[in-house]
């Protein structure tokens, strides 16, 4: 197929590579021509404008943008209705809010324009053992697209969830359990490190996945950064972002009125990761000293 690519970060450009390793003719666009004219010497027909982009593409045209959700795809998608025409169809790639999707399909729709949302899960290692999509959508929007859709992913790696922004409502939700499942694991793992037995974190990490109920890909990385950073990960701090799903997830939970207790102190947990000396902290130890004489550690 004939694809137009806007944004070619990390996930992006492994993504644009894949699609060239299929036979996929893919015009790359991003804001910093640095990375375009890198993809173009890998088979890419660059683009250096939106304008442009548009132009080269062959007709009934598809664009999928690959940027920050939010802002970013938002001015991306304004830029590009200056140029598409009625019959063409937008992706968006990106971590964007299934309300978002809702609204933008019903606006696209009213200009002509076909709108899919689409869940990218896979990461830096998508290029090497493909990309699970969730995909949301109009069928008539999405059917054409499903060769793109069987390239990036692995066999079984594909699903048209269903309506728009059923896509990105899925995605949100398998990010809600991966904070869910990591959380569970970092405390698994402070306490062995915590425990007075030798243990080798790296080799229980390698043994888990053997046979093991709890064996998964995010156990494969725990080996990987054990061996990196060493067992005690001097060199990291334990400072840990949320992009945004966790808290729409717990956000429609509550909405729904879905107890999802395990994934909402995952994501506060990483709301007090950002605290170097943290108030509430601080306010536990006086009230302990106050009512018990506990001990307090002077700052």
């Amino acid at each position: 197929m004939h694809v137009g690519f806007i944004g070619l970060g990390r996930m992006g450009s492994n993504m644009v590579r894949r699609l060239l390793r299929d036979g996929h003719s893919i015009v790359a666009y991003n804001r910093t021509p640095e990375k375009t004219r890198e993809i173009a010497g890998e088979g890419a027909d660059p683009a250096f404008t939106i304008a442009e982009l548009v132009e080269k593409l062959a007709k009934p045209r598809v664009a999928w943008i690959m940027v920050p959700a939010g802002a970013a795809t938002e001015a991306q998608i304004a830029e590009l209705m200056e140029h598409l025409e009625p019959g063409d169809t937008i992706v968006d790639g990106g971590n964007t809010n299934f309300h978002d999707d809702v609204r933008r399909h019903a606006e696209l729709a009213a200009k002509g324009i076909r709108y899919v949302d689409a869940g990218v899960s896979g990461g830096i290692w998508g290029l090497q053992v493909g990309y699970c999509l969730m995909v949301g959508g109009d069928r008539e929007a999405v059917e054409p697209l499903e060769p793109v859709f069987r390239s990036l992913a692995p066999e079984d790696g594909y699903l048209h969830a269903g309506p728009p922004g059923a896509g990105h409502y899925v995605k949100m939700v398998h990010n809600g359990i991966e904070y869910g499942l990591m959380q569970a694991y970092a405390e698994g793992f402070e306490i062995m490190h915590a425990s007075d037995y030798p243990l080798d974190l790296a080799a229980v990490a390698h043994l888990w996945n053997h046979g093991s109920v709890v064996r998964s890909w995010l156990l494969e990385l725990a080996v990987d950064a054990f061996r990196k950073n060493g067992q005690d990960l001097a060199e990291l701090k334990g400072w840990v972002a949320d992009s945004g799903e966790g808290r729409w997830t717990v956000q429609e939970a509550i909405d729904r009125d879905v107890p999802a207790p395990i994934i909402t102190l995952s994501l506060q947990t990483r709301f007090r990761s950002r605290q170097d000396d943290s108030y509430g902290a601080r306010v536990l130890a006086a009230l302990r000293n106050e009512f018990g004489g506990h001990a307090v550690k002077s700052s």
